[in-house]
Parts: C-alpha cells; structure tokens; sequence
C-alpha cells in the first residue's frame, strides 16, 4: 500500500483524533518514574548476593522443557525487534514526526515501555545459561536487518487493527510463559512474563481504543480496513525470524512449540478476532455503505470458518533442534 492509496480522510481523522492523543497515553501508559525496570526485576553483578542469585536463577531455569526454553527465546527476539515496529508506525498517515505531534508522542512513548521487555527478557536468557547467547543475538538482527511487512502499508486503520490483534497475542504469549514457568517452579522467571504481558495488555486497550475513535468518524472505511488485514491473515512480527546457517523456516518451527505449549494456537487466533468483534461492536455498526455491509457480513462468520479450519489441524510432533538452546 502506497501513500496514493490512502485518501485524505485519513489523515482528517488521525488530526482529530489526534487532539485527545496525550488524554490517551496518561491513561493507558505509566509514569517513567514508577514504572518497572529490569535492574529492579534481576541481580546486578554489584550485588554481594549475585554469585547465589545466579546459581538459584540457572537452577530454576534447568527445569523447563526444550519446547518452553524455544518460546521464551523466540518471545525475546519479537520484543528486540522494537525498531523495526517503531519505525514502521512512525510513517504512518496522521503521524507526524518532523513536527513531533501527539501521534509520534504516543509511538515514541509507546516503544520506551516495549523496549523493557526486550531488555530484560534478554538478560534473564544471558544468566540463565541455557542459551546460547551468539545465536540468538544473531537471530535478532537478522530480524531487524530484514524487517517484516505486515500487510497495512502506511494506513493507520489497518495498522490499529494489526497492532490491537498483535498486542493481544503477545499478551497470551507472555501470560502463558508465566504460566508455566510459575508450574515448573520458576517464580521469577513468572514475576517477568507476567509483567511483561500486563503491559501488553494496556497496550492493547490503547490500540483498540484508536479503533474505536475512528469507528465513530468513518465506520465503512475502518470495516473495510478490518476486512483486508482478516483477508490477509495477522502475520506475526517475528515471521521472517532465521537462525544462523541461513535456515528460513525457524519462525514456523517456533509456532510449533508454541502450539504443542498451548502458548499459542490458532485458536487464540480466533478467540482474539471474536474479542475485536465483540469490543468494536461490529455487529451494531451502522452508517454502512454496501461494501461496508459485506465486510461486516464477511468478519461476523469468519471465526467459525476458522474455527472449522483449526478443529482439523494436526498437532506438530517434529521438534526441530534450534541453535539458540545449549540444553
């Protein structure tokens, strides 16, 4: 999608949504000054208990399956990936960043609370010794080398949708990292996942929130924008995730641990596009033109299509042996 693509009522919408921008960020994002930080959260080596916290982290961390170790690995890598997801919101339509408007106010503020989760998930993967540390700082910038597209150009209504389905996702991600690491014993590799996936969480609420602004300004064009990014399917973020050695298809293999976890399947998929239909009220959308109306018919019976589609799928049963893992 290029910028020809986008008509001028795009940018009219983003100018006046855009006035109550910085009421948003106050409500959906946390002060700096008492936000968490990943010194607060792991050993500092100036610390007298260091040795004794890093033997306790390394004894904690030898717990968890292969399959768990891959999904936390790959989780951190998406979060490393942040400048990548910040500059491609930075050229939206609508946000402004030589005149620093409130748009590119919130993206700037938006990616200082992302870039601590990438901070502190690595530092954990760096003490927990498991992991071998080349390959997945390799697998990083082999990420934001290459970047990804995620299919909505410079579209703002597309891209709220990508970015509300996306925080959700990596929301459960993290909450059922949590999860496990909390069952196998690890309390704060747990603590972590779980703050980590709160702040998506509010993030996700803010997303939605852009969503629902525009519904009320110009609902035919945001269903149709909903339409085209469900058409495409939500690609991931990490898609073009690799390995040394020039393996391509490490992000399909990360999926498959994820699904035999249940971190995340298709139908969390789903059960995310039923909650953007049920929070955007697309059923009681009115003021539709009749391709507005077909979209809104089309995005109202694609979760049981997908559902259909998922109750067929096979659980993935080869585990791929990923270079990022020591054991």
């Amino acid at each position: 999608m290029t910028n020809q693509s986008v008509g001028p009522e795009r940018s009219e919408v983003m100018n006046f949504i855009g006035k109550d921008v910085d009421a948003i960020a106050n409500e959906y994002l946390k002060p700096i000054e008492t936000n968490w930080q990943a010194s607060e959260l792991l050993p500092l080596t100036s610390d007298t208990t260091f040795v004794a916290d890093l033997k306790s982290i390394q004894e904690d961390a030898s717990n968890h399956s292969y399959d768990l170790m891959v999904v936390l690995v790959a989780d951190t890598i998406t979060e490393e990936a942040l400048p990548t997801y910040e500059s491609w919101l930075s050229n939206l339509v609508g946000v402004d960043q030589q005149n620093n408007n409130g748009w590119m106010k919130w993206m700037r503020s938006w990616a200082a609370e992302e870039n601590r989760h990438g901070d502190v998930l690595n530092r954990y993967l760096y003490l927990c010794g498991r992991i071998n540390m080349k390959e997945f700082e390799a697998s990083t910038q082999f990420l934001i080398s290459e970047g990804f597209n995620n299919g909505a150009g410079n579209d703002p209504y597309r891209n709220f949708v990508y970015t509300s389905f996306q925080e959700l996702a990596t929301n459960i991600s993290h909450r059922r990292v949590a999860t496990l690491a909390k069952r196998d014993g690890n309390a704060l590799l747990s603590k972590i996942c779980g703050l980590v996936a709160a702040d998506e969480a509010r993030h996700a609420r803010a997303y939605m929130n852009f969503v629902t602004r525009i519904l009320e300004i110009d609902p035919n064009g945001l269903l149709l924008a909903f339409e085209d990014m469900m058409r495409k399917k939500i690609v991931m973020p990490a898609q073009c995730m690799r390995e040394l050695g020039g393996k391509t298809n490490t992000f399909s293999n990360f999926s498959d641990a994820a699904t035999r976890l249940g971190v995340y399947t298709a139908l969390d998929y789903i059960d995310i596009l039923k909650e953007c239909i049920n929070e955007w009220q697309i059923e009681n959308v009115r003021g539709l033109q009749e391709n507005g109306e077909k979209a809104r018919d089309f995005l109202m019976a694609l979760p049981d299509r997908l559902t259909r589609i998922a109750e067929r799928a096979t659980m993935p049963k080869v585990e791929h042996k990923f270079g990022w893992i020591l054991s």
